[in-house]
């Protein structure tokens, strides 16, 4: 089914201001890397950004950084140690762990992410995994050993990187869902849609929210979903044969997509660390305006850079 037209398409225009988080080489779980941002908001400007650095078997853990953005943004504290590391042998995340989403319910916060798994005959196993925290975020514990996006009849490839939104209708999350591998190094994967009443338990009809734009394109990764008035704005990753790049679509009710990547309004540099791709945009609201944290060459090898909405004249 085509998707109705969307009810508002001004495009933000961003306003690029550097690196802000650098991966701290000193700390054992982050050796390289600072990736897939995910943010919680603390009050006062302050947001709690989640991603994963890599160990020195490249393995991923989920730790976070404070920033401040009251005034000339600025990291405020970093994580001494993750608040997430690997599963136990065996299981779907013993490889790696990274954040997809934090979503705050009463007073337990959820922590949706990707499980990392050493595959074969193909380079690697991805499945979206669930951990809460009764302490503000200061410890999480798994909900399951087990994914809660696991393969099943319709869906029998990777499936991982939830983003989770709730509505008065229940629960929705965004998925990214391998549609088959090209090569023992190459998956082909799109962004789903499954529906769940508690947050923990998910219905997966096979549903599709953003498809391929063409025979191509091969990578639609981590969707984040933002509602703004009465419209619902979606940015993910998207590649084809070149680097990540920032793609962009609107919805009116979260369930039926319009795809305009040109309205991303953002791209690599011409030079320095986000010149070769751009991707794993993570989208809030900040004093009236909209801000985005991503992650450019290299998956984040960098690190995390901050773009601000530009004023409107």
């Amino acid at each position: 089914m085509r998707a109705p037209e969307p009810l508002f398409q001004r495009p933000v225009t961003w306003a690029k201001h550097g690196l802000l988080i650098e991966p701290r080489r000193d700390l054992w779980w982050m050796r390289s890397h600072a990736m897939v941002p995910t943010v919680e908001p603390r009050g006062g400007g302050l947001y709690r950004v989640y991603f994963s650095g890599r160990d020195d078997r490249n393995r991923s853990h989920i730790g976070w950084a404070e920033i401040d953005l009251s005034g000339e943004p600025r990291v405020a504290a970093f994580a001494e140690e993750p608040v997430l590391t690997l599963g136990e042998l065996g299981t779907f995340d013993d490889n790696g762990v990274t954040p997809s989403c934090v979503v705050r319910s009463g007073e337990r916060s959820l922590l949706y992410y990707i499980g990392w798994n050493q595959g074969t005959n193909v380079r690697m196993h991805l499945y979206g995994g669930l951990a809460h925290s009764e302490d503000g975020g200061a410890t999480f514990t798994r909900w399951s050993r087990a994914p809660i996006l696991e393969r099943i009849r319709i869906e029998p490839f990777l499936n991982t990187a939830p983003y989770v939104i709730r509505q008065p209708e229940g629960w929705r999350m965004y998925y990214v869902s391998c549609t088959g591998w090209l090569s023992p190094d190459l998956p082909r994967y799109h962004i789903r849609t499954a529906t769940s009443a508690d947050g923990y338990r998910w219905r997966r009809e096979g549903a599709v929210a953003i498809d391929y734009a063409d025979e191509n394109e091969n990578a639609l990764a981590r969707p984040m979903v933002l509602r703004d008035g009465d419209i619902y704005r979606m940015w993910f990753a998207c590649k084809g044969t070149g680097g990540y790049r920032v793609g962009y679509a609107e919805s009116a009710d979260g369930v039926a997509w319009h795809r305009r990547d040109d309205l991303a309004g953002i791209g690599p540099s011409e030079d320095g660390w986000d010149s070769q791709m751009i991707c794993y945009a993570f989208v809030f609201e900040h004093e009236g305006r909209k801000a985005m944290l991503y992650n450019g060459n290299d998956y984040g090898a960098g690190g995390i850079g901050l773009a601000l909405e530009a004023p409107t004249r």
